[in-house]
C-alpha cells in the first residue's frame, strides 16, 4: 500500500499519540509499506523535512503550547496527492490539518480512515469551558463519519463512541515494548537519588503534569499512603502546567521531568506502586508500560485498565470516576505489599502478551479493506 499518514503529534514529541503512530508506521514500512507523514512543523524543529514526510505551518495548541496544530493547507495536499496519488488516507487527528486532509482526499476521491485517540470533549470541564463539550463532540462525531472507519484503542471506546451517534467504528489496540519497558532495568543509584533506600517503597506517577490528569487524587493517594507508610516516596515523571504549582506546595515531591526511551524505562523499573486516577484517556499506554516494567498498578477500570489488569492479580482497578474506590484500592494495593512480587510478576507477564506485531497487522488489514485492496 501507498499510505498517507496524518497527524498533529509525531517523535520527537512525547505523548501516547506521537509514540503509537511511530510504532504504526514502523511496523507497515517493515512490511514494505510506503508511509508518507504529514504534520505540522514541530517547535524548534530546523532543516529540511525527510523524503518521506510533509511538514506544514503550524502554531501552538491552547493549553498545550509544547505541541502545535497544523494549518489547513488543502490546497498544498490536493497538488501533492493529485503528483503521488496514495491508496488510503488514515487522518490520526481531528485539528485543522486532519481537516484539511478530509478535504483534500474528499475531493481526489481517496478512501479515509480515522483513529480516535484523544477525549478531547472531556478535557473542556478541567479547563472551565465545560459549556464547549457539546460542540467539541458534535465536530468529532461529524468529522469521523466522514471517514470510511474509526478505530478506537478499546472495545469499551467502540460502544461509548457507538452510543454517541459514531459510525464505521472499529478497534484498533496499543502494544507496549516489552523489551523496553524490563524490571531488569530496576536503578539502585536512581533510587537513591529519590532519597530511597533498598527497602523504601516508591510511589510513581507517568504522565502530563496537568488538570485533565486528575492528579490531585493521586498526591491525595500518596498523602494517605504515607501516613501508614512514612518511608514511601513519590516520584512523578513528566511536565505540564501544574508541575511548578504542585512544586512550590510538595516540594518533598521528586520531579524528575520528561523522560525518554531506556531512561523513562529505568524511571518506571526502579519504582514499585503506579498511581494513575486520570479520568480522560481513551487508553492510557502508562498503564500497559508500568505493568511490562512490573509495577503494582492503582488505576481507574476503563481504558487500558479494564482491558488488561485483573483486580488483584496484576494490579488493582477502582470503580471508574469514584474517588473512595480510588482510595481503597490504594490502600488494599499497600496492605498487600507481602503480595506485591507475586502482583508484579504477574503484570509483566500480561505485558509479554501485548505484542505491537499484532496490532500493526490488525491496522493493516483494516486499511487493506477500507482501501478496496483485500
Amino acid at each position: 500500500m501507498r499510505l498517507a499518514l496524518v497527524t498533529e503529534t509525531y517523535p520527537p514529541e512525547v505523548n501516547g499519540v506521537a509514540m503509537t503512530l511511530s510504532r504504526l508506521v514502523g511496523g507497515l514500512r517493515a512490511r514494505g509499506h510506503e508511509v508518507e507523514i504529514v504534520r505540522p512543523r514541530q517547535s524548534q524543529e530546523k532543516g529540511a523535512a525527510r523524503a518521506d514526510e510533509i511538514v506544514v505551518p503550524g502554531v501552538a495548541i491552547p493549553f498545550y503550547s509544547s505541541l502545535r496544530i497544523g494549518l489547513p493547507v488543502v490546497w498544498r495536499l490536493e497538488e501533492r496527492w493529485r503528483e503521488s496519488r496514495p491508496d488510503i488516507v488514515h487522518v490520526a487527528t481531528e485539528g485543522p490539518l486532519g481537516l484539511a486532509a478530509l478535504t483534500a482526499a474528499g475531493r481526489l476521491r481517496i478512501p479515509v480512515t480515522s483513529s480516535f485517540h484523544t477525549n478531547f470533549h472531556a478535557y473542556g470541564g478541567h479547563y472551565g469551558v465545560a459549556a464547549l463539550r457539546d460542540a467539541t463532540l458534535a465536530y468529532l462525531r461529524w468529522f469521523h463519519n466522514r471517514t470510511r472507519l474509526t478505530l478506537a484503542p478499546t472495545r469499551q471506546m467502540v460502544g461509548e463512541l457507538a452510543a454517541e451517534r459514531f459510525r464505521g467504528l472499529g478497534v484498533m489496540a496499543r502494544g507496549v515494548d516489552a523489551a523496553l519497558f524490563d524490571p531488569a532495568r530496576r536503578d539502585s543509584a536512581l533510587r537513591e537519588s529519590w532519597g530511597a533506600g533498598p527497602d523504601d517503597p516508591v510511589a510513581l506517577y507517568v504522565g502530563r503534569i496537568a488538570a485533565e490528569k486528575n492528579l490531585g487524587l493521586a498526591v491525595e493517594a500518596f498523602l494517605r499512603l504515607r501516613e501508614r507508610e512514612p518511608r514511601l516516596r513519590f516520584v512523578l515523571v513528566g511536565d505540564g502546567p501544574a508541575r511548578e504549582p504542585l512544586r512550590r506546595e510538595h516540594p518533598e515531591f521528586h520531579y524528575a521531568g520528561m523522560r525518554r526511551g531506556a531512561e523513562l524505562a529505568a524511571h518506571y523499573a526502579s519504582g514499585d506502586l503506579f498511581l494513575f486516577p486520570s479520568v480522560t484517556e481513551t487508553f492510557g499506554n502508562v498503564v500497559t508500560e508500568a505493568m511490562a516494567s512490573g509495577l503494582t498498578t492503582v488505576a481507574y477500570d476503563y481504558a487500558a485498565t479494564r482491558e488488561h489488569v485483573r483486580d488483584g492479580v496484576n494490579g488493582f482497578a477502582a470503580r471508574f470516576g469514584d474517588a473512595a474506590a480510588f482510595h481503597a484500592a490504594a490502600s488494599r494495593a499497600l496492605d498487600d505489599r507481602s503480595r506485591w512480587p507475586e502482583i508484579r510478576a504477574e503484570a509483566r507477564r500480561t505485558a509479554l502478551g501485548i505484542t505491537w506485531e499484532s496490532v500493526v497487522g490488525r491496522f493493516e488489514a483494516d486499511l487493506r479493506t477500507a482501501a478496496g485492496l483485500a
